[in-house]
């Protein structure tokens, strides 16, 4: 993708030293100054689209085969069964998404709220590690994480296989991978409900995180991309209210992305949605959003 107006200079390397910020580095990166007017929504995809594929291989992200989706509100609720976050206008608590690297390109911000949060997971290990080291103990083991209707099976109570554990060291490097929500709900379907000592335990990880000893708030505006891992980087967001313009909805286009050359991680803790090692979430041709099948009805055609 190249024209007159918009000659393409050789971002490589500053795309290289971006991706070694987030593999080895702080974990997080903020590309700011894209012009959202100036560009075509296609034309918008594409520069979204080379600048990921600098940084590694998009994978699936929902059954209905999202590459590049769409964060925007859809109006369900959180609380009902199997809706995922970024369908709902609400507040999310910390958490890691399943993949190496999450981006999130601003189209439109909200008329208010919608700020992103982050914390290191390292810090909140270490200090878990000094202060409780019996909950590390604990965390450590792992879960059956819920898969939301988005498994292999295509079953809503579908769970992980294997245990996933929140902290994992793994030939010299410490990854990890959180989801509160997933983790209690996902154990309780797999019929080994936690203890009310247990989920403190788990919650621990995303109220640590909100303190103001470990958590960053950014303000995310429009043409902001902001970049991500998974293994050192929780994050969250504020929930917001939209404008009442359907075309001013606070939308975000999202991608996950497996790096190149990507850190070793141990088996079990790098396959988390039956899929193998890495394996992003199958595509189920005809698949809705598995949250709420009456907002699909009608609309439930494969993604192209």
């Amino acid at each position: 993708f190249e024209r007159d107006d918009f000659p393409l200079p050789d971002y490589s390397k500053t795309l290289a030293e971006i991706r070694d910020e987030i593999e080895n580095g702080r974990g997080v990166a903020l590309i700011k100054g894209l012009d959202i007017d100036k560009y075509s929504p296609d034309e918008i995809r594409i520069m979204y689209w080379g600048i990921s594929k600098h940084l590694g291989t998009p994978i699936c992200h929902n059954a209905h085969g999202d590459i590049l989706g769409e964060v925007t509100d859809r109006g369900f609720d959180r609380k009902n069964n199997n809706v995922r976050g970024y369908t709902t206008k609400g507040a999310q608590n910390f958490h890691c998404d399943p993949m190496d690297v999450v981006g999130l390109l601003c189209i439109h911000p909200a008329k208010k709220g919608g700020e992103s949060r982050f914390a290191s997971s390292i810090a909140i290990y270490n200090h878990l590690l000094e202060h409780h080291p019996a909950y590390l103990d604990f965390l450590c083991e792992g879960f059956h994480y819920d898969l939301r209707g988005e498994g292999i099976t295509g079953e809503r109570d579908e769970v992980t296989f294997n245990r996933v554990p929140v902290f994992s060291w793994y030939e010299g490097r410490m990854s990890a991978r959180y989801n509160g929500k997933t983790i209690i709900d996902g154990m309780r379907k797999a019929g080994k409900s936690l203890t009310d000592e247990q989920i403190e335990m788990v919650e621990s990880v995303r109220n640590l995180a909100a303190t103001p000893e470990f958590c960053y708030d950014m303000i995310f505006e429009k043409g902001d991309l902001q970049i991500l891992s998974n293994y050192n980087v929780l994050h969250s967001r504020n929930s917001f209210e939209d404008w009442p313009e359907e075309h001013r909805h606070r939308r975000l286009l999202r991608i996950w992305l497996n790096v190149y050359n990507g850190r070793p991680l141990h088996p079990d803790f790098a396959t988390r949605h039956n899929t193998g090692p890495r394996g992003g979430i199958m595509r189920k041709e005809g698949a809705g959003y598995w949250s709420d099948e009456k907002y699909y009805a009608g609309k439930n055609t494969p993604a192209e």
